[in-house]
């Protein structure tokens, strides 16, 4: 999953994604409304976190925007404001969900995820394929029952493998769901966490490379 987290918070914002990157998310984080407009803008995310004070552009602004835009992107709203009128009004702006502050960090992941299943088609929260088992709630993967020990970006690669359920998956695209943006693109990393992550798979190797086309997850 690749999230969007504004806020103008710093030390706030910079604790989730630290939190969220830990459960294999990639996170991009930007500190006001405009910075987030020009992020949207070159870059494809599953959900946007959006805090809606925020100076410049406020989150509403971008809320609306994303609303309009037909990207597909999620966006949950953050506020100090409580009141059933400022919830119904934030939802009025096209968000998907809406958390108010201080709020634990638990249930904004479970509601990320939550919102990250809202595809076309809906995923369920556990994906199984070739003995594989991926729980999404609870963040853990098996292979014909033996729990796998998987480092956060070895697990968001074996999720998007498993979420193209037997499409060809390129390593640009890996890139892009895995990874955020302070990735150089030139290194050799999506090479080298699938390599790493078909030897934790084990025999027989579930993980297909496709020369100069990408990665296929199948028997």
């Amino acid at each position: 999953m690749r999230v969007l987290m504004a806020d103008d918070e710093r030390v706030l914002a910079d604790m989730v994604a630290e939190g969220l990157r830990r459960l294999s998310m990639a996170v991009d984080v930007v500190y006001d409304g405009d910075s987030a407009l020009e992020r949207l803008a070159v870059n494809r995310y599953d959900v946007a976190v959006l805090d809606r004070d925020m100076p410049g552009q406020t989150g509403d602004d971008v809320c609306r925007w994303i609303a309009g835009s037909g990207t597909g992107t999620r966006v949950l709203l953050l506020t100090a404001a409580a009141g059933i009128r400022q919830r119904v009004e934030g939802l009025g702006l096209g968000a998907d969900d809406y958390l108010t502050k201080p709020f634990a960090f638990a249930e904004l992941a479970a509601r990320l995820q939550a919102l990250s299943r809202r595809s076309t088609p809906a995923l369920p929260p556990v994906l199984e394929q070739d003995g594989i088992v991926l729980d999404v709630t609870r963040h853990t993967a098996s292979r014909d029952g033996l729990v796998l020990s998987l480092s956060p970006k070895e697990y968001a690669v074996l999720h998007v493998l498993m979420r193209a359920a037997g499409r060809v998956v390129s390593a640009e695209d890996l890139l892009e769901q895995a990874w955020d943006e302070h990735t150089d693109p030139f290194t050799n990393t999506v090479r080298t966490t699938v390599m790493t992550l078909r030897r934790k798979l084990g025999d027989p190797p579930v993980i297909h490379t496709l020369p100069r086309v990408g990665y296929r997850l199948g028997a």
